[in-house]
């Protein structure tokens, strides 16, 4: 099968959907499949995998409480039919096509059979609620609809109506699952860590660094290991503290793993707007003991807390608590660690690429196809009856 696959923001700025595009692609050409991805690349001189194809210089746009960066326009659009032509695709998989970029793009476009991924969980999204017109004439060409969580099914739902089937972000489970630890870690006193984007509020950077500053005064050789792009805000860390938070900057492949394996616990302080949690399955698959805030996509990643600790989402005292009571129980932790490695199992791509593998065989089997349209029927996942 020859796919092509759409990534709507910037392939040199780290992301979820990127990584998941990525991810997606190696799998799938390991199955055997020859696939092809288009997306913005703002950065030519960017190190880019063989099947990436730029579709041309993205803009930051604000969007769903981010910074995207997209491409849109009349030389972005002539590039998409050009890919699109020249292709030969048996079926194209378009991600996140709310977004006003290639994706979009590429609905409109196409003529042959569409898979569309939804990523995005915002039930207040004025993105998506303000361009639903344009979202329903792409959405009338798309086959099947995939959601990556229950929040964002949700999500699509109540802006677009119809419905999607869940098939979840995957994770390189055997990529994460064995490394050794950055040098001097993860040390004698206890250390946290935490992996995103330093400057985006939501990621909460800023209730983890407050809750460090309640916990570091009482001990004495606890350190924090901070890694991700962007300038992180040490404002609220007392500066006697500030030697004890460690920046490392944005990491390789390589040293991201390492990272994971470096701290006694691992902290996800996300304040919302994720529909998913890819860094809690890398952790996850690295063994690391997880705490992380409550919001509903962490809460389903991590079984609701039998696969690591939950805390009230901004709330720095509570996050101190329960942070530190991980970092006082080695055995809390060990089981932790031995669940997360038994639930991150049903994310491996192994099994997620199956899964979207069965969709396209689906799609591509069904002779009426406009009978599909706007999740009219939907293909079932791996394990049902069509």
């Amino acid at each position: 099968m020859r796919v092509g696959i759409v990534c709507p923001y910037a392939w040199d700025v780290p992301g979820g959907v990127q990584q998941h595009v990525g991810d997606l692609a190696e799998a799938l050409a390991a199955m055997g499949h020859q696939v092809s991805v288009l997306a913005p690349l703002g950065d030519p001189g960017h190190p880019v995998p063989p099947y990436l194809v730029p579709a041309g210089r993205p803009v930051p746009v604000p969007y769903n409480g981010s910074v995207a960066r997209l491409s849109f326009g009349p030389r972005t659009a002539g590039r998409v039919r050009r890919w699109i032509s020249g292709g030969g695709f048996d079926l194209l998989h378009v991600h996140e096509p709310a977004a006003p970029s290639v994706s979009l793009l590429a609905c409109w476009a196409a003529d042959g059979p569409i898979v569309a991924t939804f990523h995005t969980s915002n039930p207040r999204s004025r993105a998506m609620a303000a361009g639903s017109g344009a979202l329903r004439s792409a959405l009338e060409k798309i086959n099947a609809r995939v959601a990556v969580s229950e929040a964002a099914r949700r999500t699509l739902v109540e802006h677009v109506g119809g419905d999607a089937v869940l098939i979840p972000n995957g994770v390189a489970v055997r990529r994460f699952a064995h490394a050794a630890p950055l040098p001097g870690w993860p040390g004698r006193g206890g250390s946290i860590g935490f992996l995103g984007r330093l400057d985006e509020p939501r990621k909460g950077l800023a209730t983890l660094l407050a809750a460090f500053a309640r916990m570091a005064p009482h001990r004495p050789g606890l350190r924090l290991l901070v890694a991700g792009p962007g300038e992180a805000d040490l404002s609220g860390v007392p500066d006697h503290l500030r030697e004890r938070v460690v920046l490392l900057g944005r990491l390789d492949d390589a040293d991201k793993v390492r990272a994971y394996h470096s701290t006694d616990v691992f902290c996800a302080p996300n304040l919302g707007g994720e529909s998913f949690g890819i860094v809690l399955t890398e952790a996850m698959s690295a063994g690391a003991a997880v705490i992380a805030s409550d919001i509903p996509a962490f809460a389903a990643v991590l079984g609701g807390g039998t696969a690591g600790e939950l805390f009230r989402a901004g709330d720095p005292d509570h996050l101190a608590e329960r942070a530190g009571a991980l970092l006082d129980a080695p055995e809390r932790r060990t089981r932790l660690s031995e669940a997360a490695r038994g639930a991150v199992r049903a994310y491996d791509w192994d099994t997620v690429a199956a899964d979207i593998a069965h969709v396209y065989a689906t799609v591509l089997s069904w002779d009426d196809r406009a009978g599909v349209r706007l999740g009219a029927r939907r293909p079932p996942a791996r394990g049902e009856s069509p």
